[in-house]
């Protein structure tokens, strides 16, 4: 999939700057994630990334396929003034040059939609996760009235007869994405996990990597 990595930046700023932050708050609130190593997977322009560490003493990898978007993302962090808090890595998420237990916290909004293997890609990021390692997985726009306002500007940009914004989001984060995350999550082996979906927070999957073989305190498999 080809992306211009400039209009993309342009779109992020202008369009859905206002979701980042809430949806950080959203993860530390979720994970108590505030320190240690998070992987932003298809990091994009890393606004995600950007946003955690600006709440936490989190360290960051910016994660993407696209050497373009992780060279926005270092001009974020410099624009930020968060130099010495962030390293770039540019590869698939199905197949994650990290060793075992590499990391504390993954997150990832908008980039899973993508994933040409799923239930590798969700195996790979068990694995990298360290013991009591989360991951927080998927979609959402940190509030209704954030989603609502960003869907409006995105339907009036003209869409030159490709699927509307709408459209797309209630593809994205609908009952039959959901159902598909929750088997690739079943397939792949993966135990301790939910898959949470309202119109409030959007759909995501959370993993939890436990050192016990046992299920997380307060969660459980959605299946």
């Amino acid at each position: 999939m080809k992306i211009d990595g400039n209009k993309f930046s342009k779109i992020e700023k202008e369009v859905f700057a206002p979701l980042y932050p809430l949806l950080a708050e959203q993860i530390i609130a979720a994970t108590g994630k505030t320190t240690g190593t998070c992987i932003d997977l298809g990091c994009g322009t890393g606004a995600l990334g950007c946003a955690l560490l600006q709440k936490t003493r989190l360290q960051m990898l910016f994660y993407d396929e696209y050497p373009q978007m992780l060279e926005l993302a270092a001009e974020k962090m410099a624009e930020q003034q968060l130099a010495g808090r962030f390293s770039l890595q540019c590869g698939d998420v199905a197949n994650i040059d990290l060793a075992d237990g590499a990391v504390d916290l993954a997150v990832s909004r908008g980039s899973i939609f993508f994933w040409e293997h799923l239930e590798k890609s969700l195996q790979e990021i068990e694995r990298i996760l360290a013991p009591g390692g989360w991951a927080y997985i998927g979609g959402g726009f940190g509030s209704q009235q954030v989603m609502d306002e960003i869907i409006a500007r995105m339907e009036a940009k003209p869409t030159e007869g490709k699927e509307s914004f709408s459209a797309k989001i209630r593809r994205n984060l609908g009952p039959e994405m959901q159902a598909r995350f929750a088997s690739a999550l079943s397939r792949a082996g993966i135990r301790n996990y939910t898959v949470l979906r309202n119109d409030e927070i959007g759909l995501w999957i959370i993993i939890r990597k436990c050192d016990n073989g046992l299920p997380a305190e307060g969660l459980q498999a959605s299946r």
